[in-house]
């Protein structure tokens, strides 16, 4: 929680308004303001553009998994195999539902386009929020009328050095899939956690629809307020859903369905069976019906988000300016196909769907980190310095889990943290600096905090009205404190669910007191800024 409440605390307080005030429309086009247009611009740009197919293709395979997992509840192979031509293994059931509704998802995507997209979030949402009232109503109720059964120490956020949760007298199994998935040793896990939380949160969004987002505002000052309505808005209503979830099965345990195909546990199949059980019927369709729009327009979003890399920044760039209207298109469709398949094709070698968030997330996000990073806070980083960085990241990123398979992604985060210090460093050094007039111009617009006195003074040269950023106290006690109101944010709707007055009221303090100190501290000031 406090992770997610990092991220957005940093993008609202300063990373949203440096990012918009650079004036440019896309994440390709923002490396130029950064880096020129020179052979470290494009090394740059490159990078970026493999970075993120990277991640699309990953997130792609994760949906894709995730979605045949999720089908497989409410349509049984058993209820359908009879009238499939072939025999299939148990252990590709959810990967064949995948390959199916996968396909409803590429029309979709391909057709709809981006108004499609944008009014399914709207249809979505909406839907989700109904939803999120009930089943948190239902959990509510259910925690009233019934015991709930769970280690000592599980309603308190405090742990100690190992997680100390004991299930063996209540749901055996938990014990085996706390300690296969790495989480034994709690505070380990949580240090990592909070120290790449931040990292990565300090290195700003990554060239996609988040970054693009943030670009499409109007002003500098709306790109910091979308930043944090963007938590108020969905933190307590996404997580009053979870909590409701979770109080049901853990109340109702013994009635979900949690038996795979292959007749094996999978923990991963709660939330489907979950709702199964306990959504009304007629709530049950209507919240069917927002999640399956929730996968498409996701499914949708990243894979226009590939096609768009493959089209403006590899096929038009390099094609050169003779291309047709109808050979964009037939590229974009064939391009789209192209990604599907190789995203399926990759979904048969996951081993479950929290294997491949974890190397999103720890590994991929990791390679990410340190060139990000240094491009805001650093006047010398170039962008060769950029290109072997993210080289020096990604590379290990793609090896390491192959070598450490039985250890989790985040625990060789150093590993790759180091690599691409190595790689930045080595880069930057190994080419002059980028040229003074696009370090000026940035600087000029951007204003950030860091190491940026050679290239102050020189803009101060040009133009003595330019006012050098001294708010890095000011944004590091808004960034703690928006950490905290957005943490609450979350906790508070699990709080409510599971009926903790005490904490419940003292939440609420905590959002009331924390809320007037951005107030004061960092809303009345962007109209200054």
């Amino acid at each position: 929680m406090a992770l997610a409440g990092f991220q957005s605390g940093i993008m609202m307080v300063y990373l949203s308004k440096w990012l918009r005030r650079s004036n440019a429309t896309t994440g390709a086009e923002w490396i130029g303001t950064r880096f020129g247009t020179g052979t470290g611009g494009k090394r740059s740009h490159m990078i970026i553009v493999v970075f993120a197919l990277l991640s699309c293709l990953g997130f792609l395979a994760y949906g894709f998994i995730g979605l045949g997992k999720f089908v497989e509840i409410f349509i049984p192979w058993d209820s359908i195999s009879a009238y499939i031509p072939f025999d299939l293994p148990a252990d590709y059931v959810p990967h064949f539902y995948g390959i199916i509704f996968t396909l409803f998802a590429i029309f979709y995507s391909l057709l709809g386009g981006m108004s499609g997209i944008v009014w399914a979030d709207v249809v979505q949402f909406t839907i989700m929020t109904v939803a999120a009232l009930v089943i948190g109503y239902l959990g509510y109720v259910a925690v009233g009328e019934n015991a709930l059964n769970v280690p000592e120490g599980w309603l308190s956020p405090a742990f100690g050095w190992e997680l100390n949760l004991d299930w063996s007298e209540i749901i055996p199994s938990v014990n085996e899939k706390i300690a296969s998935d790495g989480y034994g040793l709690f505070t380990i896990f949580f240090m990592m956690m909070v120290f790449k939380g931040v990292l990565v949160s300090m290195a700003g969004p990554a060239p996609n629809y988040d970054m693009q987002k943030v670009l499409s505002t109007k002003s500098p000052e709306e790109a910091s307020k979308m930043s944090g309505f963007v938590s108020v808005v969905l933190m307590p209503i996404r997580y009053l859903m979870i909590a409701g979830f979770a109080a049901l099965a853990l109340i109702y345990y013994e009635k979900l369905d949690l038996m795979t195909v292959a007749g094996e546990i999978d923990f991963e199949l709660i939330l489907p069976s979950a709702i199964k059980e306990f959504v009304p019927v007629g709530l049950l369709g209507l919240l069917l019906a927002g999640l399956l729009a929730a996968f498409m327009s996701t499914f949708a979003g990243t894979l226009n988000a590939a096609q768009a890399y493959l089209i403006n920044d590899i096929y038009l760039k390099y094609k050169g300016e003779n291309v047709t209207p109808k050979q964009v298109k037939q590229a974009n469709y064939g391009s789209g196909l192209v990604v599907v398949v190789v995203s399926i094709i990759l979904g048969f070698f996951v081993q479950d769907v929290n294997s491949i968030l974890q190397w999103l997330v720890s590994a991929l996000y990791g390679s990410y980190v340190v060139a990000n990073l240094l491009k805001w806070h650093w006047w010398r980083f170039n962008g060769h310095g950029f290109f072997w960085g993210m080289v020096a990241g990604i590379i290990p990123a793609l090896i390491l889990p192959l070598v450490f398979t039985a250890t989790l992604d985040l625990y060789y985060f150093p590993i790759l943290l180091v690599s691409s210090i190595i790689g930045c460093i080595a880069g930057t050094y190994a080419a002059p600096p980028t040229e003074e007039k696009v370090l000026i111009e940035f600087y000029t617009n951007v204003r950030p905090w860091g190491f940026w006195k050679p290239i102050i003074d020189m803009a101060k040269a040009q133009n003595p009205s330019i006012v050098q950023n001294n708010e890095f106290k000011l944004d590091l006690l808004n960034v703690l404190v928006g950490v905290v109101a957005q943490t609450a944010l979350v906790i508070l709707p699990m709080y409510l669910v599971f009926r903790q007055q005490t904490p419940l009221l003292i939440t609420v303090g905590i959002i009331i007191v924390t809320a007037f100190l951005l107030k004061k501290y960092w809303w009345n000031r962007l109209k200054i800024n």
